[in-house]
């Protein structure tokens, strides 16, 4: 069985579809699965949303990501693990190469994501830099779909919860050290609403931060507003 973890918060508008896709994708695949939407302290109807499309939904109050994720993960029965965002729209030919990647050897992987809607005149340039240099040099380049074995999940001791952002980041670093790590060639699609909803400045700010503080500048909620107060749209 592979299981699919989906961590949310406040997520009603898109939680559904996410959900909804994973079900029908794997279907065409004939491939056995289940989906585990972690509700993380949300106030509106993520948790209704998500049962109403099949998914299990297990509630948690921690409003950080990394405890989220690992709760959905402890909670799965499969052999294969997925961690997608709730704004986050897999596909079959995505999951398919993960699945090909993961029994050929690999013991975890992740997707580069394409933005839906549109998007500030500065950030299509700088994602598509961003995303050959992630493929040149083999970095991780986005948390919104990661997969990897049960076995190398458990070996790297799962997300590290001191983080509260880039826990992917470290996570995958800690893979990498139970094995061989891919980035498949296929993309998902996830929401560009962060890009829309703060500035190119505010941004940065994050870049420097990482620059000038490494991991340790992630290590509080505080001035993490990009990922802890995110600005909501309506799915399309």
């Amino acid at each position: 069985m592979t299981s699919f973890i989906v961590p949310a918060h406040n997520e009603e508008a898109w939680v559904g579809r996410c959900v909804s896709a994973i079900h029908g994708e794997l279907e065409s695949l004939d491939e056995p699965h289940e989906v585990i939407v972690v509700d993380d302290a949300s106030s509106d109807a993520t948790a209704s949303v998500a049962q109403q499309q099949g998914a299990q939904v297990i509630r948690v109050e921690h409003r950080q990501i990394s405890a989220t994720r690992n709760a959905g993960a402890w909670q799965a029965q499969g052999d294969i693990l997925f961690f997608v965002d709730a704004d986050t729209l897999v596909n079959a030919a995505a999951m398919q190469s993960a699945l090909h990647s993961v029994r050929a050897g690999a013991v975890g992987g992740g997707c580069v994501p394409r933005f839906e809607g549109w998007l500030p005149w500065w950030c299509r340039p700088t994602l598509l830099v961003g995303e050959r240099l992630c493929r040149w040099l083999r970095i991780f380049p986005s948390g919104a779909c990661l997969f990897c074995t049960r076995s190398a999940f458990q070996a790297a001791g799962g997300f590290n919860e001191n983080y509260y952002a880039l826990e992917d980041a470290v996570f995958v670093h800690a893979l990498k050290r139970q094995g061989r790590f891919v980035i498949i060639a296929e993309t998902v699609v996830t929401s560009g609403r962060k890009f829309r909803a703060h500035s190119f400045l505010s941004i940065a700010g994050l870049f420097t931060r990482m620059v000038l503080r490494g991991s340790s500048g992630f290590r509080s909620r505080r001035g993490l507003d990009y990922w802890y107060k995110p600005e909501r749209e309506k799915a399309k």
